[in-house]
């Protein structure tokens, strides 16, 4: 089954420090055509428990609620169960995994994720300067392939792809393409990361989200920036 019901749409990143300013963007947004779900971080999850936060969104939305770890999937391959338990308990219905940790750790928070029923989507290059070794990172530049190739082993379908890169979509989505898979595309680093919208919805086809932050909770009109977004699809 598919993560979010719609083929497109903007997925706000609730990176906010309070949960009165979560509900204020929840209820700024939740009514705007093409939201498709709420991507929740560490920063609530640490700071309030998933539980809370999950309630919290619940007031306003019935909206996926995806929660990003930042980054999960980098521990040892038992750990993946625990951490799938207390997501499901909390009412998350998916989670992010970049999996960094090697492919015996990818596998087995894949499948741990699965049995409890959480919707997975795994992420492989990241968005900021610095993480490939082409840019002087740690990560080799093949092993995001490598990592979206064992997800799509496991079952996969749903990858988090670099927004501010339009090209590295492109040629992520021609190695999705080649695999017969239905890919749907997850892409941050828009908007305050340079991102642009339309040009990264062109290079990611027909299934991508777009997941956007500070562009929406820190806009003064949080609906208007919204609806603004949603009309670059």
């Amino acid at each position: 089954m598919s993560i979010i019901d719609i083929n497109k749409s903007v997925i706000p990143a609730c990176d906010v420090a309070t949960l009165p300013e979560l509900e204020e963007l929840v209820k700024a947004t939740a009514g705007v055509k093409k939201i498709g779900a709420y991507k929740i971080g560490f920063v609530l999850g640490l700071g309030f428990g998933l539980g809370t936060v999950v309630s919290t969104i619940r007031k306003h939305s019935d909206k996926p609620i995806i929660y990003d770890h930042q980054k999960a999937g980098t521990d040892i391959p038992p750990m993946g169960e625990k951490f799938a338990t207390v997501c499901s308990e909390a009412g998350v219905d998916a989670v992010i995994f970049f999996p960094q940790a090697g492919p015996v750790t990818e596998k087995a928070w894949i499948e741990a994720a699965k049995a409890v029923g959480l919707g997975v989507i795994v992420g492989g290059e990241m968005t900021h300067p610095g993480y490939l070794k082409g840019d002087d990172g740690f990560i080799d530049d093949s092993s995001p392939k490598r990592m979206y190739e064992i997800a799509i082993e496991a079952g996969v379908t749903d990858f988090v792809v670099p927004g501010n890169k339009p090209e590295k979509i492109a040629e992520y989505k021609t190695l999705f393409d080649s695999k017969s898979i239905d890919a749907v595309l997850y892409s941050p680093g828009l908007v305050a990361q340079g991102g642009e919208v339309t040009e990264s919805a062109k290079a990611a086809g027909g299934k991508w989200h777009a997941i956007v932050g500070r562009g929406i909770y820190q806009a003064e009109d949080k609906t208007k920036a919204a609806e603004e977004l949603t009309s670059k699809l």
